[in-house]
């Protein structure tokens, strides 16, 4: 059973968020490239301020009070706003992003309309491509493949709402210091710690994951998750279906 994802409220995960959701420095690579040359950034839905560049001006808009707290001192200024109503005028900014945020969005064609609307330059988002199937995960949580049909926008659906996108695959590698959801592919143990699953929100969406846990669990200790996925072990880095969009 799922709960209403919408009001998951980060208020309440995201406690303890910042130390549990590290940036990855390869990803955030990526995203710094897309972002071209851009000296002013919007970030939309950001958070603790994960993957703000730090050479460019950037302005912050996030919805939840506890997210905003959690925001070093050098991160950039946070306004408390919605992506479906961004309080700037058209044109406003070199370039946006949005990271791992569009699930919460309650109208996603109206943010990314209000994000084309105020940017002169790319839209960067990274996202999750719920099409993809056979990822090892829902084996155990099959509620989690429910859900990303629900919350995720179709990969066309970008095009649609901001025009001429570049869609590019994102791997995952097996050292992701970033906890979002897949980040643990190839260390699965890390799924049985409830300060870790705690600050993945797909996870707090899910009613009851205690059957899930514990055959996770058995198979841990009877090897069979090794003997399973072992074509997992010997790999660097892994399509778990993450992917940013960047308007051409």
């Amino acid at each position: 059973m799922l709960l209403g994802f919408m009001g998951t409220s980060y208020d309440i995960i995201g406690v303890n968020y910042s130390d549990l959701r590290k940036p990855d420095r390869r990803i955030e690579t990526v995203i710094a490239r897309a972002l071209g040359s851009a000296k002013t950034v919007l970030n939309v839905g950001a958070g603790a301020g994960s993957y703000e560049p730090t050479d460019r001006l950037v302005t912050a808009v996030e919805p939840s009070v506890e997210m905003i707290r959690q925001r070093g001192v050098s991160a950039a200024p946070a306004i408390q706003g919605f992506a479906e109503d961004l309080p700037f005028d058209e044109d406003s900014f070199d370039a946006s992003m949005a990271i791992l945020t569009v699930h919460h969005w309650n109208d996603k064609e109206k943010g990314f309309k209000e994000m084309r609307r105020v940017t002169r330059g790319p839209v960067v988002v990274l996202t999750f491509d719920a099409s993809l199937r056979g990822l090892w995960l829902a084996d155990y949580f099959p509620e989690l493949v429910t859900l990303d049909d629900e919350i995720m926008p179709k990969m066309t659906d970008y095009e649609k709402w901001l025009g001429a996108v570049e869609i590019s695959t994102i791997p995952v590698p097996h050292d992701c210091t970033d906890g979002f959801l897949y980040a643990y592919w190839r260390r699965p143990s890390a799924y049985l710690d409830p300060r870790i699953t705690a600050a993945m929100s797909s996870f707090q969406a899910i009613d009851n994951v205690s059957e899930g846990l514990e055959k996770l669990e058995r198979d841990l200790d009877t090897d069979a998750w090794s003997q399973r996925y072992s074509e997992l072990r010997i790999l660097d880095e892994y399509d778990a279906g993450y992917r940013l969009v960047t308007t051409k």
